[in-house]
C-alpha cells in the first residue's frame, strides 16, 4: 500500500509522520518479530501492519495533532508531579457520561487532572463482571450514553487541560462479541480468534494455571458445544480469552486503540495485560510475548497518537510488573504500584514501615521515562499474595486476618484466593482504615485515611483517587440485595456516589468536608512540588524508628516525607540536610533541628533550605 504524497500543510505533517516512523517503526517491528517472526508470512504481515499504522497516522483528527506535538516536544511532561487521577464507574458516580460532564466542576475543585472511568464500552447483558465482558469495543454501553457523548466528554476535558483514560479489556471479549458469535457460527477465521482445546488438554492446562476466581469461577476452561470443545476462559465463563498467537487479533486490538484514541481518549488501561500470551508448561502469566505485544502497541501509538499513554494493569510481583515498562525502550508509560499500595496497608496494621521500605527500594528499578500510578484503593480487592516476594507468609496471613477477618481496626471483608494463598480483602479505604458510620474527622480512622493519601501524593508518579475516598465514603453493605452483584464481594467497595455527602464538603467541621479539604490540599501541594524544584524517585530511608516511614527525593531540591504509621507519638532523628532549616510544604511552617516529632498518624513533607 503506497500513500499519496501529502501537499501543502499536510506536507509538514507528512514529515512529522516520517520522522516518527524512522524512530519508532524499527522498535515496533523488532518487538513484534519476537512474537510472530517465525511465521512464513512474517514479511507480508509486517508490511501490512506498516501500511495500517501509516494510514492511521495520517487519519489522526486535526484537533488532536496539536496535543501530540505539545507532548512530543516536552517528553518530561509524564513525570510532572500532581497529575491526579480520579477513577470511578460511570453509573455509580453520575449515572451517564452526560452526568459526568455535569460533575466536572466537582472534580476540578478536587484538583483532578485525569478521569479514569472503569469499563464503559458496550458489555454483554446481565452479569458482565462490572463491564469487563465487552461485546463491542466501538460502542458505549447504551445505558451510559453514546460514542458522541464520549467524544463530548473527551473534548470538554481537553479544553480544561484534563485527560480521559479508558479501560481496554485486551485479554478477552464477551461470549456475545461479534467475533465470538461468528466463531460459534463456524467461521474458521474467527474461531482462530479464541482458544479451544479438548477436555483432556483443558484438564492438563488447568493443573498448570492459577485460578483468578477459585470460588466463583474455578478453572480456566468452559465447555461450548458450538465451538466443539473447551474454550479458554481465564476469568468468568462468559469472558473468552483472545488468541494472540493469531496476529489478526493483535491487529484488531491495535485498531481498537486507534479508533478510541481518535475519539479524544488520551490513555488506556490495558486490563489483564499479564495474561495475553499462552504457552504450555507455564502459568500463562507475564510471558515475554505479552511484554512484546504491549511494547509494539506503544511503538505504534508513538507514530499514530504519541500523546496517548498506556497503563499496565498488572497486579503481580514487581519482578513481573517492571518489564511492562519496556525492554531497552518504551513499553507502558505507567503501571499500578500495587506492591507499595499493599505494603502500606500491611505496615499500617503492624505500625512498622519495614515492608514499605523494601518495596520502595525494589520500585526504584522503574525506568526514568515511565511513572508509577500510586493508589490506596481501587475497584478490585487488596491482594496480599502480591507481597510474597517481600514478606513471609505469616505476615500475609496476619494482614489478611487483620483487614478481612476482624483481627484489627478494619471493617473490611475477606475475598477468595487461589489454593495455597491467603484471602484478599474487600472494602472501601475509609472502611479498611477503621472509620465507622457516624464518626467524625478527629477519629483514628480519619487520621489513617489522611495519612495514606498524604504518603501517596508525596511519592513520585501519578496519585490515583478512588471515587468517594475524598469524602470518606463507606462500604455498600447492601450490594447482596442485587442479584447481579450478590455473587461478587468486590461490590462491597463499589458504592453509589453519595452526592448529599459530597455537598457537605463545604462544612469543614464534618468528616466529608474535612476529608475533601485534606485531599484538595494534598493535590495542590503535589502540583507545587515542581515549582519547588522537587523531582526524582522516592528513595526509602530508615530513621531507626519502626513506625517512621521516610523517603527522600533528592534529584532536585532536597525533599523528605516522614510519616508516623502508629497510634502514638514518635520522635525520629533526621538526616542531613533535613536537620537544618526546613519548610513543611503541607503546613507552610518553618522548622529546624535534628529531630522531628510526629503525633499519631502524623505526616510532614520537608524541603531543606540549600
Amino acid at each position: 500500500m503506497t500513500l499519496p504524497a501529502p501537499q501543502g500543510a499536510d506536507a509538514a505533517f507528512g514529515e512529522t509522520i516520517a520522522e516518527r516512523l524512522a524512530v519508532h517503526w524499527p522498535r515496533f517491528e523488532a518487538r513484534l518479530k519476537t512474537v510472530y517472526g517465525d511465521r512464513e508470512d512474517w514479511v507480508e504481515l509486517a508490511a501490512d501492519l506498516r501500511a495500517r499504522v501509516e494510514a492511521a497516522a495520517y487519519a489522526r483528527p486535526e484537533p488532536l495533532r496539536a496535543l501530540d506535538a505539545e507532548r512530543e516536544a516536552a517528553p518530561a511532561w509524564l513525570s510532572q508531579p500532581g497529575q491526579s487521577v480520579y477513577t470511578f464507574y460511570v453509573d455509580r458516580f453520575a449515572g451517564t457520561l452526560a452526568g459526568v460532564r455535569d460533575r466536572l466542576g466537582y472534580l476540578e475543585d478536587l484538583g483532578v487532572r485525569w478521569l479514569h472511568p472503569l469499563p464503559l464500552l458496550a458489555a454483554r447483558e446481565g452479569d458482565s463482571d462490572g463491564g469487563f465482558a465487552v461485546a463491542d469495543y466501538r460502542r458505549v454501553e447504551p445505558r451510559l450514553g453514546s460514542m458522541e457523548d464520549l467524544r463530548d466528554l473527551a473534548d470538554d476535558l481537553r479544553g480544561r487541560g484534563m485527560g480521559l483514560i479508558l479501560d481496554v479489556v485486551c485479554n478477552h471479549t464477551a461470549r456475545e462479541h461479534a467475533w465470538a458469535e461468528r466463531a460459534r457460527a463456524g467461521d474458521r477465521a474467527y474461531r482462530d480468534y479464541y482458544i479451544t482445546v479438548s477436555e483432556a488438554e483443558a484438564r492438563d492446562r488447568d493443573a498448570e494455571l492459577i485460578d483468578v476466581f477459585p470460588d466463583t469461577a474455578p478453572g480456566s476452561f468452559t465447555p461450548d458445544a458450538e465451538m466443539g470443545g473447551q474454550v479458554w476462559t481465564t476469568f468468568y465463563p462468559f469472558q473468552w480469552d483472545l488468541n494472540y498467537a493469531n496476529p489478526a487479533v493483535f491487529a484488531e486490538m491495535l485498531d481498537v486503540l486507534v479508533f478510541l484514541a481518535g475519539q479524544g481518549v488520551q490513555g488506556f488501561r490495558l486490563d489483564s495485560a499479564p495474561f495475553l500470551w499462552k504457552a504450555k508448561g507455564t502459568t500463562c502469566r507475564n510471558l515475554p510475548q505479552a511484554y512484546a505485544i504491549v511494547e509494539a502497541w506503544r511503538a505504534a501509538l508513538s507514530i499514530i497518537a504519541p500523546s496517548v499513554v498506556l497503563v499496565a494493569e498488572a497486579i503481580e510481583s514487581l519482578a513481573d510488573v517492571l518489564p511492562f515498562f519496556g525492554h531497552d525502550g518504551p513499553g507502558c508509560d505507567l503501571a499500578y504500584n500495587n506492591v507499595v499500595m499493599t505494603a502500606l496497608w500491611g505496615a499500617l496494621a503492624d505500625q512498622d514501615a519495614a515492608v514499605v521500605r523494601r518495596c520502595l527500594a525494589a520500585a526504584l528499578d522503574k525506568p526514568s521515562r515511565a511513572a508509577w500510578l500510586n493508589y490506596v484503593r481501587c475497584h478490585d480487592d487488596v491482594i496480599w499474595n502480591a507481597l510474597a516476594d517481600y514478606a513471609p507468609r505469616e505476615d500475609l496471613r496476619r494482614w489478611s486476618d487483620f483487614y478481612g477477618g476482624g483481627a484489627g481496626f478494619s471493617h473490611g471483608r475477606a475475598f477468595q484466593t487461589a489454593p495455597g494463598g491467603v484471602p484478599s480483602t474487600n472494602g472501601m479505604a475509609a472502611s479498611l482504615a477503621g472509620l465507622a458510620p457516624g464518626e467524625g474527622p478527629q477519629t483514628p480512622g480519619a487520621a489513617r485515611l489522611r495519612l495514606l493519601y498524604g504518603i501517596l501524593h508525596a511519592l513520585d508518579g501519578w496519585p490515583l483517587v478512588y471515587m468517594g475516598d475524598e469524602i470518606a465514603l463507606g462500604d455498600d453493605v447492601h450490594y447482596r440485595d442485587d442479584p447481579l452483584r450478590a455473587g461478587d464481594g468486590r461490590w462491597l467497595h463499589r458504592p453509589l456516589m453519595d452526592w448529599d455527602r459530597a455537598q457537605a464538603r463545604h462544612d469543614a467541621d464534618g468528616l466529608p468536608g474535612a476529608t475533601f479539604a485534606d485531599f484538595r490540599q494534598l493535590g495542590r501541594a503535589a502540583r507545587e512540588l515542581a515549582a519547588q524544584g522537587v523531582r526524582g524517585p522516592s528513595v526509602p530511608i530508615d530513621l531507626g524508628v519502626g513506625a517512621a516511614l521516610a523517603f527522600s527525593r533528592v534529584e532536585g531540591a532536597p525533599f523528605l516525607c516522614v510519616a508516623n504509621l502508629s497510634d502514638h507519638e514518635i520522635a525520629a532523628g533526621l538526616p542531613e540536610p533535613f536537620a537544618g532549616p526546613c519548610m513543611d510544604l503541607l503546613s507552610g511552617s518553618s522548622r529546624s533541628g535534628p529531630t522531628v516529632e510526629l503525633p499519631p498518624y502524623g505526616l510532614v513533607w520537608l524541603k531543606a533550605a540549600r
